[in-house]
């Protein structure tokens, strides 16, 4: 499904060199390591935001850095689903508006199933100033899985919830990964979230060491 090949990056400092990945669909993959070790920065490069210094990034056997512009786009649009630490959400909207827009972009239907699971459905025609920030999350969560995406790149998607909602959260990530053809690259501190995962990955000393 996704696979990176010999990735290299650097800054001003080297951050990590030939790292190889492969993410398979029904997957559920956790990449810890310290705070600058560049876990977030590899999550960027896999999620087609960064274009890697070296190597490349494979999506159903295509190098994503080597298409054209329209054509990253639409993947990005259509197969990635993207999870930041920030919420990106329309600030003058309704928590409803916002997941129409992903409906409009999907042809999907919003899943009340979904809100109830991520307990968002009773603040739905709320404005998203309204919202605690971890409504917000969750709001964004939902307005990724709605548009169904094939791979599920996640930052740090709990690190602003309590334990009960990181559970309800997760819980919906790893329900939709394992009911569909998707797959889950996740970021995280937390490594009791990561042994949840199919697999842990770590950066250290610039390398991605599998060690579980």
């Amino acid at each position: 499904m996704l696979e990176a090949k010999g990735i290299s990056h650097k800054f001003d400092y080297e951050l990590f060199n030939n790292i190889n990945l492969s993410l398979y669909k029904n997957e559920t993959i956790a990449i810890i390591g310290m705070s600058g070790s560049g876990k977030s920065t590899l999550l960027n490069i896999l999620s087609s935001l960064l274009q890697p210094n070296e190597g490349s990034v494979l999506y159903n056997g295509v190098d994503i850095y080597k298409l054209k512009k329209s054509k990253l786009l639409n993947i990005r649009r259509e197969d990635f689903g993207i999870i930041f630490q920030a919420h990106y959400l329309f600030r003058g909207f309704s928590a409803k508006e916002n997941l129409d827009i992903a409906t409009l972009l999907s042809s999907n239907e919003i899943d009340t199933t979904l809100l109830k699971n991520l307990d968002i459905e009773h603040v739905i025609n709320q404005g998203v100033g309204e919202l605690s920030g971890g409504q917000q999350q969750r709001l964004s969560i939902a307005r990724v899985l709605t548009k169904k995406p094939k791979v599920i790149f996640a930052d740090e998607p709990t690190g602003n919830l309590d334990k009960q909602t990181s559970t309800h959260v997760m819980d919906a990530l790893f329900k939709y990964v394992k009911n569909g053809e998707a797959g889950l690259i996740l970021v995280t501190h937390d490594e009791e979230l990561a042994s949840k995962c199919d697999r842990t990955f770590k950066v250290v000393d610039l390398k991605l060491e599998e060690i579980r």
